[in-house]
């Protein structure tokens, strides 16, 4: 089963760069997206074969998830079933017969980490969420099946220094400040891999998302901040995990991960 994610700072800019045939090329059984910022009827995107399902900001121009699948699933989710945490439309979660597949797009603490409240709030909200699915118990607190999560987006922290090419200069900055590394360390101690490491547990120089400033792409000055990560229990069912740093149109890229079910 491949997956693709991808944050594309803006659906309809990214629609003019080639989306459609980037989207085909990929071929995958699920596709999601970050960032589209955009409200409903907003864009006319036809993906043959492919369900699609959106959870929107109630700012207009903001933040924004999207999935499309081949498979219909069981029920989707549009939030972590918290009202002041809900409105920015950043997750997009649906439930397959084997799996739960979570796209999430983290809010960013921004500069000098003036949001970082929210986003510590959030992070404990969202690995409870995560944690939740997995054991069978949905937002609203009624029971599930338990089933292993699969979980994929712009996460907005890079874990550890081998994740971005300036460590130094960027330590206490938003991305790579102590306090959301330590919430991204909460999250794979809860039992989630990252899905990538795990495979490259050693390898640098590869990110997945470029400032436009200072040339920082061509001078592959970037930060690995999208990630897939699953459940202890698929681990063992990784396949490939793959970060398509060839892939223009956004300041990001796509990540990818293949799974054997």
């Amino acid at each position: 089963m491949r997956f693709v994610s991808w944050n594309v700072n803006g659906l309809r800019a990214v629609l003019k760069k080639g989306f459609e045939d980037i989207f085909a090329t990929f071929n995958a059984d699920v596709f999601a997206l970050q960032e589209t910022k955009l409200q409903e009827g907003q864009v006319d995107l036809d993906l043959p074969g492919y369900h699609d399902y959106w959870s929107y900001a109630e700012r207009k121009g903001y933040s924004g998830t999207a999935v499309f699948s081949k498979r219909e699933p069981l029920q989707v989710l549009h939030g972590l079933g918290d009202d002041y945490l809900d409105a920015e439309g950043r997750i997009c979660a649906l439930e397959f017969p084997e799996l739960w597949f979570v796209d999430v797009y983290t809010p960013n603490a921004q500069n000098e980490l003036a949001r970082i409240d929210h986003r510590m709030q959030w992070d404990d909200a969202f690995r409870d969420f995560c944690k939740g699915l997995e054991e069978g118990t949905l937002p609203d607190g009624s029971s599930a099946q338990p089933k292993p999560v699969v979980m994929c987006g712009d996460f907005n922290v890079a874990h550890q220094e081998i994740d971005l090419k300036n460590p130094g200069p960027n330590r206490g900055n938003a991305g790579f400040s102590d306090e959301e590394r330590g919430k991204f360390s909460d999250l794979l101690d809860a039992g989630f891999v990252d899905t990538w490491r795990s495979l490259h547990p050693d390898l640098a120089g590869v990110y997945s998302w470029w400032s436009y400033r200072f040339n920082a792409r061509k001078n592959n000055a970037g930060w690995r901040i999208d990630y897939f990560l699953v459940s202890e229990a698929l681990r063992d069912s990784i396949v490939s995990a793959e970060i398509h740093g060839e892939v223009m149109g956004s300041d990001h890229c796509p990540v990818a991960l293949e799974l054997s079910l």
